[in-house]
Order: structure tokens, then C-alpha cells, then sequence
């Protein structure tokens, strides 16, 4: 019985070719350190670096591949902004849809005089920038906005958000990790400051892996969050003002860069678009078929072109995490039980708090796959 894999939703699977083995090849002939060697090993990793940055920049649309800012993953960037960017006083609005790495860090800064509201999003995860810009008060400063629910799948409109956040002047930042590679994202035509992703997703590189990219606006207003040695002015305790280095501190995960190339070049070789079309078709075949199983609740949308590859289910019959447990005994098919980390997405979505079992796609997967999984089902309900 082979493998069967529906949670992309939490990381890619498979990665995209070359990705292992140009890890591999870095640690194997040598794990060189850039702005720390004199010698071409260093230099070479740092060209591909540089190369990494420029891939992320037409990705994205952004102005400059050296506001391209490299972190440890997409929750450790949304961190950066939050804990970084805001001040005692300031006041955030969010959508009623958000991942906990936005929530958590949110619920911290309440105790240094950060306040924020909810801008409500109704049961299928859809969120308005008219309910947004109702939030606004003298005090907002900005607004964050996962770009699509990981629970539902719900697109959200950041152009809509975007426009109405450039008429406020409000920073907007916006967190990718469900669309990065699925979605056109244009930083600039959405009015994003702050643009938070993650490698090991929908852009199909290896875990460890994500960064931000960051608007001259919002970088002139934000200070380092994290400090220490970059490798360029090392003759001052003050962290250098130029990018990206005033942003990245510490020795960086090379071979997750070097992974993270490997798989930008495979997606500017394929083409988004190709791949989102594929994961779509599959998306729409399963729920197609899952619609004529009983006692089966389909959170969110069900409007492909409204929706990205995630699916989540209520068994109204069942207990969610026997049923994803069953799905892998019976036919090893591999699923997400339980609040996915979003616990305020499933209070909107009256799934809260008995969860859903997530079903997230990859263009891997085939349509032969969905059908043993709607057989397996079958069986269960």
C-alpha cells in the first residue's frame, strides 16, 4: 500500500527535484558561512544567495531583492513584524480567520500596550475590507491578514485591504503561507509592507526556511527586532541601517536557501499558474465526490476559483480524529485532525471545538488517490 499524502497544508510533499540533493551537496563538499569567508566556497554560496533573493523578488513583485529577508520560517517572521514593528498604543486590526503564530505573538503584546480587534468573518471564512476599515480608530496603525485560511481555504481579498490600507495610511502586512506559490501575489499593486512566507509549503523547499519582505515605508518605521553579528560593520555595537542585513542577525540556514533556490527554479520553470490550475482540478474533483457522502459538513467555500487547496470536513457523525486516524490505517492516507493552530478560525467557521480532519493538496497527488480516499470514507460514514 503506497502512500497517500493530503497534508500539504502543513508542509509540502514531495519537494521539488533537486532540492535534496543541492542541500546534500553544500554539507557534503563544504558548509561555507557567507560575509564571514575570504574564499571562493563563500563566495559561490553567497552568488547563489543573491540569486535566491532576485527569485523571491519577481515571485513577489517587490521593488528590491534586498528587501528580500530571510528568517527561520513564516512564524518567526510575523514575530519580526509584530513584536518588532509595534509600540505601546498602537492598535491592529485582524481577520476573524488568523493562524495563532498572528494571535499569539498579538495576545503577548497586550501586555505592552498593544490593543487589537477582529474584523468578523462569516461562516464560510470570507472577509470584506468595508468590515475592516469599520475597525479603524486615530490609534490603528495596521492590519494583518492571513491572504488564505488555512482551515478553509478561503481566499482573502488583499488588493481590497491593500487599497483601503494605502487611503488610511496604515501598514499592511500579509501572511502568505497557504498561497506562496500558488497565487500571483504583486506586493506592490496589493499595497503589502510587509509580506511574511515560508519555504516548506506551497514552494515546495525544505523546513527551517521562510522570510519576509519588507516596503521602504514600513522599513523606515521599523526597527531590528534581533541583534548580533551580521558580518558587515563590525567595528560598531549598532546594527548597520542597510538591508538586508539590518534584518538578519546570526549565521544563516544556508542549506535551507540553497534548498529554497533549487525549488524557486523549479517553479519559474513550471509556472504557478500550471501548478495552481492542477491542484484546483483536484480540489474540485474531491469535493464534487464528497458531496454525495452523508453527514459530511464542508467548512468554507466551495467555489474553486474563491478557495486554494485545502479542504476541511466535520464529520457530523463521527469523531474527526477517528476518522483521520482510520483514513490511515485502512488505506495509510495521511490528513490534519483537530484546530490546525487557528482556534479563532474555527470559532468562525462553527467548527470549534471538536476541529475538522484537513484534506490539502499538491499537483503530486492524482485524482486516482482522491478516489481511494472517497472510497475509504465511504466506509467510514
Amino acid at each position: 500500500m503506497e502512500r497517500i499524502y493530503f497534508d500539504n497544508g502543513s508542509t509540502s510533499w514531495p519537494k521539488a527535484p533537486k532540492v535534496a540533493e543541492s542541500m546534500a551537496e553544500l554539507l557534503t563538499n563544504g558548509a561555507f558561512n557567507i560575509n564571514r569567508g575570504n574564499y571562493e566556497g563563500a563566495y559561490e554560496v553567497a552568488g547563489i544567495v543573491l540569486e535566491t533573493r532576485e527569485q523571491l523578488k519577481r515571485l513577489f513583485h517587490a521593488a528590491d531583492s534586498r528587501s528580500v529577508i530571510f528568517s527561520p520560517g513564516i512564524t518567526y517572521s510575523l514575530n519580526y513584524f509584530i513584536q518588532g514593528f509595534l509600540k505601546s498604543g498602537d492598535h491592529v486590526i485582524v481577520t476573524g480567520i488568523e493562524h495563532n503564530a498572528v494571535m499569539r505573538p498579538l495576545h503577548q503584546m497586550a501586555s505592552r500596550g498593544v490593543t487589537y480587534d477582529i474584523a468578523p468573518a462569516d461562516e464560510q471564512g470570507n472577509v470584506s475590507a468595508e468590515e475592516m476599515e469599520r475597525l479603524v480608530r486615530p490609534q490603528t496603525r495596521a492590519i494583518i491578514a492571513s491572504h488564505a485560511s488555512n482551515v478553509c481555504g478561503t481566499i482573502v481579498p488583499i488588493r481590497e485591504i491593500g487599497e483601503m490600507c494605502r487611503r488610511r495610511h496604515l501598514i499592511f502586512a500579509v501572511d502568505t503561507a497557504q498561497t506562496a506559490g500558488t497565487l500571483d501575489i504583486d506586493m506592490q499593486k496589493c499595497g503589502i509592507d510587509f509580506l511574511a512566507f515560508t519555504g516548506h509549503k506551497g514552494l515546495l523547499g525544505p523546513q527551517g526556511i521562510g522570510g519576509f519582505l519588507i516596503s521602504e515605508e514600513l522599513d523606515r518605521q521599523m526597527q531590528p527586532y534581533i541583534a548580533g553579528g551580521t558580518g558587515s560593520q563590525s567595528d560598531s555595537f549598532e546594527m548597520p541601517d542597510n538591508l538586508p542585513d539590518k534584518y538578519e542577525s546570526g549565521t544563516m540556514n544556508l542549506p535551507g536557501i540553497i534548498g529554497l533556490h533549487a525549488a524557486l527554479s523549479y517553479l519559474e520553470e513550471t509556472g504557478i499558474e500550471k501548478i495552481h490550475d492542477r491542484k484546483m482540478e483536484l480540489t474540485e474533483y474531491f469535493l464534487e465526490n464528497i458531496k454525495e457522502l452523508p453527514g459530511i459538513r464542508i467548512a468554507g467555500r466551495q467555489d474553486v476559483r474563491q478557495r486554494v487547496a485545502v479542504v476541511s470536513l466535520d464529520f457530523q457523525t463521527s469523531d474527526n480524529a477517528v476518522v483521520a486516524f482510520e483514513l490511515e490505517q485502512r488505506a495509510d492516507i495521511m490528513t490534519r485532525v483537530g484546530l490546525h493552530c487557528a482556534p479563532l478560525a474555527h470559532r468562525t467557521l462553527h467548527t470549534f471545538p471538536q476541529g475538522t480532519v484537513r484534506f490539502a493538496f499538491s499537483a503530486s497527488n492524482t485524482k486516482e488517490e482522491i478516489d481511494i480516499c472517497i472510497r475509504t470514507l465511504r466506509e467510514l460514514v
